[in-house]
């Protein structure tokens, strides 16, 4: 037996007792006794936010359809499951240190203390007077947790069709404790360093969006292109059909993404519910008419993919600007995400499905048009960008911006260049040509007999 093949036999051992472990600790970890909350639990607010949790968790399974339509058919289930699986392992992260890394008392603005709610402890149906001041704590974690959930599923785009399942797996969690929870303690808590800062982000564009866009560009960069990717050539997506289901399931589930980050059943919700479908609609106008001014055809996957673009650039703006600077945002990010995958089928670069050119370059442009667009009148609690007399947001989202970018893509370059180094990101030639539904899972939608061409 080789060398190689024992390390293939052990390691699922070490992860399967590690994880026994794990589920041991759990069941040993008694709760924690009853809160001294003082705050009053809001009946309204609590099942608008059940709701929206629910809505967001939706957006996984409508991104697996989303992004499984678009590989080539034998990589069609493999991309699926990359989205699914990360329900299961992100979940369990949060629930035992992830939520307390994000929302645990401050350290420096930058991290939570691990301890603070560790498996959960202390979490419960009572409202926290800064967190969730209106409903049960536990339903904050659980909306925190969706987030959490999509966001390293977003970054398998770009990395489809040639990803390792294991490494996968290690990657999405070290980015998780390293990268997402450090940047949603640092905009979305209280005392984070990004939020004292000044720094609006409603739902997420630099949180989900600009994070996963650069892992994303720094995930291809570190695997490299396909074998048999060609310079400007594109594949054959599966079935388009699964791409518009995807979609609708994402743009259904963002209303929870977006209204529920209001954090309540009130008028910031219904404004950020219209925003985010005004922008989404506007943007996949833009991108059908981008595509006619170059000679296009309007197709269906034009239409869903600058429909997501708009979602995506509206996420961190959703509650802080009004019904007509959505439009705005929605179109110009549309134009914009598109000549970034117009140039970038003109470089090396093998993001498989255009991941950083259209949630990374989205998330940036809804970010910067936050800055500007911004408007008090809107929602008192944000503040007023360029266009309303205060450069100040501007500036302070430009700095914001130039620091996330060089945060997220170094971070994640080193957490993919780590993985490597235990369990290599990359499957073999053979496999890739099979196929990682064949070679990684050994199921196919194909005809052919999964078990006769699995390596």
């Amino acid at each position: 037996m080789t060398t190689e093949t024992q390390a293939n036999k052990t390691k699922p051992i070490l992860v399967a007792l590690g994880f026994a472990a794990l589920t041991l600790w759990a069941a040993a970890t008694p709760p924690a006794g009853p809160s001294a909350a003082t705050a009053k639990l809001d009946t309204g607010d609590t099942a608008w936010m059940l709701t929206a949790s629910a809505l967001v968790l939706l957006m996984t399974p409508g991104l697996s359809f989303f992004y499984g339509g678009m590989v080539r058919g034998k990589n069609v289930l493999s991309t699926m499951l990359q989205s699914f699986i990360a329900m299961g392992v992100v979940s369990v992260l949060w629930a035992v240190v992830g939520f307390s890394l994000a929302f645990g008392d401050s350290i420096g603005g930058v991290i939570g203390n691990p301890l603070t709610f560790l498996m959960m402890r202390g979490v419960d149906g009572d409202p926290h007077p800064t967190l969730s001041p209106t409903f049960p704590l536990a339903l904050f974690a659980i909306f925190q947790m969706k987030f959490a959930i999509i966001t390293p599923a977003l970054i398998t785009g770009s990395f489809a069709e040639r990803v390792r399942f294991s490494s996968y797996i290690w990657f999405i969690a070290l980015f998780t404790v390293l990268i997402y929870c450090p940047l949603a303690h640092m905009t979305w808590h209280p005392d984070g360093l990004l939020h004292k800062y000044g720094v609006l982000d409603f739902a997420g564009g630099t949180v989900v969006h600009m994070s996963a866009g650069l892992a994303a560009l720094a995930g291809a960069l570190v695997l490299g292109p396909r074998h048999d990717h060609r310079q400007g050539e594109q594949h054959s997506p599966a079935h388009i059909p699964f791409v518009l289901l995807g979609t609708g399931m994402l743009w259904f589930g963002w209303f929870g993404f977006n209204a529920g980050s209001a954090l309540g059943a009130n008028t910031v919700a219904v404004h950020a519910f219209m925003t985010t479908n005004t922008a989404s609609a506007s943007a996949m106008i833009a991108w059908l008419l981008v595509d006619g001014l170059r000679g296009g055809k309007a197709t269906a996957m034009g239409a869903c993919i600058g429909a997501v673009v708009g979602l995506v650039a509206i996420t961190p703006a959703a509650g802080f600007v009004s019904t007509g600077s959505s439009i705005f945002i929605g179109a110009v990010a549309a134009v914009i995400s598109n000549l970034a995958v117009h140039w970038k089928t003109k470089t090396g670069v093998d993001d498989t499905l255009d991941v950083f050119p259209c949630h990374g370059v989205g998330g940036i442009v809804g970010m910067i048009l936050t800055g500007i667009m911004a408007d008090k009148t809107v929602n008192a609690a944000g503040d007023n960008g360029l266009l309303h007399g205060n450069p100040t947001l501007f500036v302070h989202h430009m700095v914001a911006l130039l620091v996330v970018a060089v945060g997220v893509l170094a971070g994640s370059w080193l957490i993919y260049k780590a993985v490597d180094a235990f369990s290599p990101l990359r499957v073999s030639k053979e496999q890739e040509s099979a196929g990682l539904d064949v070679s990684q899972h050994g199921e196919s939608i194909l005809d052919a007999d999964p078990a006769a061409t699995a390596q």
